[in-house]
């Protein structure tokens, strides 16, 4: 992957500094509301979770210090906007949820959130409006997956393994015969000198994965790359494909082959657009009908 240009960081810090400088991000009286935004944003959040929500579920969502976050909750519950107990599932995890005035608070945020989107909006013509929210869902889901990690973890793992069986359910839906799950990678396939395995993370929750393993003297195989639902259109597929790819020449392994189901056509789709060569069968495998190869540098 090429290095970021010093350009590119700094178009990113020069819209960064405009937009938190333009909706407000650094009065402390967000929308003109007696509270900085870090607490506006909490109770929103609060608000998301219908029946309330813990604090470590808080702190992970919103990347905030536990500290930080303990602080802003008290200071809500000493203005009456929210309560806090201990969550019924888990003692050791502290619940909050608001309270009437702070649903009321919270609804009115949003009338004021809204109105103030709507009023710089109007600026724009029509079409104007259209490029500017194209322009926007674009840069959200383009920061959203650059903000997913893809980190290699045992092949055993729980998360490895969750995964999987997440990988094995949206297949046996999609397969008209079905998928027996005895197909899936073992973890000393997977693991160690044998093969990989990747886990893609978005803020600490397992969003896709991928797998490795030899196959033959300097041939790896490609298997089970997966993307949680919330996850897809992202371009996170082609992420988990590139760190499979890249680990393979650390490996000494130059070719990477796999097959896929007849029924998976995006999944065809990918690997022709990422180089992969369409072969003749080089395995007998009950859920292939095509079979593909790509040969790779040190520098893929």
């Amino acid at each position: 992957m090429e290095p970021v240009s010093t350009d590119q960081v700094a178009a990113l810090r020069r819209f960064n500094r405009y937009f938190t400088r333009r909706v407000g991000v650094l009065d402390d009286h967000y929308l003109g509301q007696d509270r900085p935004l870090g607490e506006a944003r909490l109770l929103f959040e609060i608000h998301e979770s219908a029946s309330g929500a813990s604090l470590r579920e808080l702190r992970t969502r919103l990347g905030l210090d536990a500290g930080y976050l303990s602080r802003m909750a008290k200071a809500l519950e000493a203005q009456g906007l929210v309560r806090m107990s201990v969550h019924p599932g888990d003692n050791r995890l502290r619940r909050v949820e608001l309270t009437p005035a702070g649903r009321a608070e919270v609804k009115e945020q949003n009338r004021r959130a809204g109105a103030f989107a709507a009023g710089l909006l109007e600026g724009l013509a029509p079409g104007q409006r259209t490029e500017l929210t194209g322009a926007l869902a674009t840069a959200q889901r383009l920061l959203r997956l650059a903000g997913i990690t893809v980190e290699l973890v045992d092949g055993a793992s729980p998360d490895a393994r969750a995964c999987l069986d997440a990988y094995a359910a949206d297949i046996d839906a999609r397969f008209p015969e079905g998928f027996d799950k005895s197909d899936l990678v073992r973890p000393e396939e997977v693991s160690g000198d044998a093969g990989a395995f990747f886990v893609a993370y978005e803020e600490g929750r397992p969003m896709g994965c991928g797998a490795l393993r030899r196959l033959e003297p300097g041939v790896g195989e490609i298997r089970h790359v997966w993307v949680h639902p919330d996850a897809r259109r992202l371009g996170l597929a082609r992420r988990l494909l590139g760190a499979l790819e890249g680990e393979a020449p650390r490996r000494g392994w130059t070719v990477v082959r796999l097959d896929t189901h007849a029924v998976l056509t995006e999944a065809q789709a990918m690997y022709r657009a990422c180089g992969y060569a369409e072969i003749p069968a080089y395995v007998d495998h009950v859920y292939a009908h095509h079979w593909f190869e790509k040969r790779l540098t040190a520098r893929t």
